[in-house]
């Protein structure tokens, strides 16, 4: 009809990305609120999610406070994934814990930022996160992954250049002549 927009025209970023999160979703994890640079999720411990102490499995706690991180970060557009990410565990979590994680932008420069997450029972802290992000380029091309043959990946610069052989040669080369020991050169054959 004229005159509607499409939800997913009315969706933001975040709300996008996380809505294709099928892992996130099967988890029970809900997008409970977002906003630029932020967002809040909220996730049940399960029995599947308790480990052999009776405990929520790290792992769990991990992956719900990466994902307050992605939509954080997916606030602004263009698709921004993780380049690393740390968690320190403060307290255990158990079964039938509701867990609620909150993601705060703390920078963003170039194609980077920093983002810190508390993952929190009630007032208490479970534990927090800080990841690293890095976005697309604009136009949406950028580096991409790829298989080397060996089943390996291999990353390509933006120009199509294999950048860790080009690295790795690069490196290999300076050490030879620098005669470097453990590399063979043509004279020490």
């Amino acid at each position: 009809m004229v005159g509607e927009v499409s939800q997913a025209a009315e969706q933001t970023p975040a709300e996008v990305m996380f809505a294709a999160d099928r892992a996130s979703r099967g988890l029970g994890i809900e997008l409970v609120e977002q906003g630029a640079g932020s967002a809040v999720v909220r996730m049940t411990v399960t029995p599947a999610m308790v480990n052999g102490h009776r405990i929520a499995h790290g792992g769990f706690l991990f992956l719900l406070a990466d994902t307050a991180f992605a939509c954080a970060c997916n606030s602004h557009g263009p698709v921004t994934v993780a380049a690393g990410a740390d968690i320190v565990f403060v307290a255990p979590a158990r079964e039938g814990d509701v867990l609620v994680a909150r993601a705060e932008e703390r920078a963003r420069y170039g194609r980077s930022g920093i983002y810190d997450v508390s993952v929190r029972r009630g007032d208490e802290v479970i534990a927090e996160f800080r990841g690293r992000s890095r976005s697309a380029r604009g136009d949406g091309v950028g580096p991409r992954a790829r298989d080397d043959g060996n089943g390996h990946h291999a990353r390509d610069d933006e120009d199509g250049h294999d950048a860790r052989r080009d690295e790795i040669t690069h490196r290999a080369r300076e050490g030879a002549a620098r005669g470097t020991p453990g590399t063979t050169t043509k004279e020490s054959r």
